[in-house]
């Protein structure tokens, strides 16, 4: 017959130190919610690196200081040929009061409809951008005086209308400068 041994202090102790530690965390993750969590109270450097996927944060929710220089990578950025095209200003036309186009980027026609009015076909839909006309030479004389007024070609999503008029406020041919912003 085998006659069991009584454990030793130590060993009971060490259990009961185990017992005690265990229950402590299982109680913590049974217990503690994200109602518990004080807004702002969590940190970066409370999480462990690529423990954290995009649909886990909220927009905006990492402020600059979150974003580590040396990950940004300038080499997989394409190149911007200048400011305009950065801001999205790639349509602009300068049209003359005949309703001829001086110059352009992006415009495919300028056509003169009736006094003082001109509609502006350009090579993508400008339904959704933004339209800024002002009246201006296409030389280098002085911008006549007057008014200009813009807005979108019913029936076409690529055009727009301007409409110029004497300072009287009657329709009037008159040269214009049209940049579309998108």
């Amino acid at each position: 017959m085998h006659r069991l041994r009584t454990p030793s202090p130590t060993l009971v102790i060490a259990c009961l130190a185990l017992f005690v530690a265990l229950s402590g965390v299982a109680y913590a993750a049974a217990t503690i919610g994200s109602e518990d969590i004080v807004n702002g109270s969590i940190r970066n450097r409370d999480f462990k690196d690529g423990t954290l996927r995009g649909q886990e944060a909220k927009r905006n929710g990492f402020g600059g200081g979150a974003i580590k220089e040396s990950s940004l990578d300038a080499t997989q950025l394409d190149k911007v040929d200048e400011a305009g095209t950065a801001d999205g200003l790639t349509r602009q036309v300068v049209v003359a009061e005949t309703g001829t186009s001086s110059r352009n980027r992006g415009a495919t026609s300028a056509t003169k409809t009736a006094t003082g009015l001109y509609q502006v076909v350009f090579n993508a839909d400008v339904k959704a951008c933004t339209y800024s006309a002002t009246l201006g030479d296409v030389g280098e004389a002085a911008p006549p005086s007057g008014e200009v007024s813009v807005s979108s070609l019913a029936g076409n999503a690529n055009g727009v209308v301007v409409a110029t008029r004497d300072s009287a406020g009657a329709a009037a041919d008159r040269p214009f400068h049209l940049i579309v912003s998108c």
